[in-house]
């Protein structure tokens, strides 16, 4: 029995190196045996040793597979790109496995500083303590304000979460409240009628921000699609909840761009590159940004210019950002569907 979980151990590993899927999220899942190992908590103190002062991790660094090795005042802390959300719910996971006191006051740390980082109208920012760019809004890119709102609603509702005190799973249900408030209040209205939401709003106005040169204030066809299926999964949505998917969904099917697909060339400087070709058989896509007051796609190089075709952006960003996809698709083709017939809502 021992050779064969040693076996089944190593052949986990090397699937995981193979796709240099060392995250703590591809952990996190594995068995109790696991995490009670040798090789499990060599893991777990490797997360440890990559938290920062202030209870986060840093974003896009492999925080498993080896410790860190310089200064934790050094390291700066996010919650973009899936950081401290993953390491978290992985600390969680190893301290209901062992039992292990450092991997639960590491938790709390974290959970407390989730807590500080929610500002008063529930929203979060990307990096806490604040700083004074882009960083400091209310952030949906990356689906940070849902990543954080899902761990919280697990720590006030799963049986995951009983290792902590009432208080803190309190705290948390109180967050996840506030933090819904903001998501609505948060989403963009055409005319009076509901519609999506922008990548990041500011954090005082709850307007629409830029974030990085090119990403304009504007409604997204990506981020917003995650934020409908988190209002969704709410067990009993309230009236206000209800309207903003119905409005969202409606916003993302007039929205729908039909007949064109994106195909990669190498264009005359020897580049791969790509462009939009029409193809009457291509599949439903949506913009990444749209015009708050027109719906129409637009597209940015790093110069901040406004431009309405993907053709006049430069190769740069059209092969090294998404400006197309079908991340609507399925939530308004099967999911959505599901969601009315559960809750029994009047037939469209």
């Amino acid at each position: 029995m021992k050779l064969r979980f040693i076996v089944l151990s190593i052949l986990c590993l090397l699937l995981l190196s193979s796709s240099n899927a060392n995250v703590p999220s591809r952990y996190a899942k594995q068995s109790t045996e696991w995490f009670q190992s040798e090789e499990g908590q060599r893991i777990a103190d490797n997360v440890l040793t990559w938290q920062t002062p202030h209870g986060s991790w840093p974003k896009i660094r492999d925080t498993a597979s080896k410790p860190y090795d310089g200064k934790n005042a050094d390291l700066q802390g996010t919650f973009d790109n899936d950081a401290t959300i993953d390491e978290l719910r992985f600390l969680a996971r190893a301290f209901r496995a062992t039992n292990e006191p450092r991997y639960r006051k590491a938790f709390l740390r974290g959970l407390s500083h989730i807590f500080e980082a929610q500002y008063p109208n529930g929203g979060w920012p990307q990096y806490y303590p604040l700083s004074k760019n882009y960083h400091r809004h209310i952030t949906f890119n990356d689906d940070v304000m849902v990543r954080i709102l899902e761990l919280l609603r697990d720590v006030s509702e799963s049986s995951d979460y009983g290792f902590l005190k009432t208080e803190y799973r309190t705290q948390a249900k109180a967050a996840v409240t506030k933090g819904i408030d903001c998501v609505l209040r948060t989403q963009i209205k055409q005319d009076g009628k509901l519609t999506a939401w922008c990548a990041q709003h500011d954090e005082k106005t709850l307007e629409p921000a830029w974030g990085r040169s090119y990403e304009p204030p504007s409604i997204s066809g990506a981020e917003s699609v995650d934020v409908v299926r988190f209002l969704m999964s709410v067990k009993e949505p309230s009236p206000a909840i209800i309207a903003a998917v119905e409005g969202a969904v409606k916003w993302f099917r007039s929205t729908t761009i039909h007949g064109i697909r994106l195909e990669t060339f190498t264009n005359a400087e020897g580049q791969e590159d790509r462009r939009a070709v029409e193809d009457p058989d291509a599949g439903p896509l949506w913009a990444r940004f749209y015009e708050i007051s027109t719906n129409r796609p637009i597209f940015l190089d790093r110069d901040s210019v406004v431009r309405y075709s993907y053709s006049e952006i430069g190769q740069e960003r059209r092969t090294g950002y998404a400006y197309y996809g079908g991340w609507a698709n399925k939530l308004i083709r099967d999911e959505y569907p599901r969601w009315r017939e559960k809750h029994k809502l009047v037939k469209e």
